[in-house]
């Protein structure tokens, strides 16, 4: 499951006893080493889509981690790449890997907080993989809200999403058992450690999208294979989200 590289069971431990912020700055050295990091295929499926609609000004990865949608961005993008992340440790590790990223773009990094991001309307492509989860489910109508309001009319949002799998299925069960052992863990341990499996889920992240003045079109990211549940989704901004009423 994890390279001989990644983190000890010891490193993990210690990882999921601390909070949200501080727990990947400890993982952020062997993140790439871990099943956590997302996967080349996600990657190369998000880049071929916004090749088409290339080259774009500026691009913003959310919640960049260690920088993977920044390289996906770079060659894409004209002026400017900014990875935003909570976690110094993860910036850390961003800047050196996408240091040498192919591309003529800019690199920036900010710190802070998804929900109230420090950023204006700067943007024409933003993504986002991989942090969903750390993202409570009252608060996904506000994440959507800051994107829009990151993001030129036009510009577009790209994540990767699915279905709630059936009941009868494995992955079901496995998400739901996590889950469970989260909010258990939330409840003894404290800080809390957010992360959920299950979250910003279809058909109900496309309605919010699409309430928030963005067009959205959603594909299949593989036609079989582990990834087939998987989809796609690309969000147009049409109309300005402060004419969207909030609620």
């Amino acid at each position: 499951m994890f390279h001989p590289n990644g983190p000890t069971l010891r490193e993990l431990t210690v990882q999921a006893l601390s909070s949200t912020e501080r727990g990947y700055d400890l993982l952020a050295p062997k993140f790439d080493c871990t099943p956590f990091r997302t996967p080349d295929a996600i990657l190369e499926a998000a880049a071929a889509l916004l090749a088409a609609g290339a080259p774009f000004g500026a691009g913003l990865d959310l919640c960049c981690g260690t920088g993977a949608g920044m390289q996906v961005l770079r060659p894409l993008c004209r002026e400017l790449v900014v990875g935003l992340d909570i976690s110094r440790g993860m910036l850390e590790v961003c800047r050196r890997r996408v240091a040498e990223a192919p591309g003529e773009a800019t690199l920036g990094w900010v710190r802070g907080n998804a929900l109230d991001l420090p950023l204006g309307a700067a943007f024409d492509v933003a993504v986002c993989f991989g942090a969903c989860g750390h993202i409570p489910d009252r608060d996904q109508a506000r994440l959507i809200g800051q994107v829009a309001g990151v993001l030129r009319p036009g510009g577009r949002f790209v994540m990767v999403t699915s279905h709630m799998p059936s009941m009868r299925s494995r992955r079901y069960w496995l998400a739901r058992g996590f889950n469970a052992a989260m909010r258990v863990r939330n409840v003894l341990v404290s800080p809390p450690f957010v992360m959920y499996y299950l979250t910003f889920l279809l058909p109900e992240v496309r309605w919010e999208l699409e309430r928030q003045g963005f067009r959205v079109d959603v594909q299949p990211l593989a036609g079989s294979g582990p990834m087939s549940h998987l989809r796609l989704l690309s969000a147009t901004l049409v109309r300005p989200a402060a004419a969207v009423p909030a609620g």
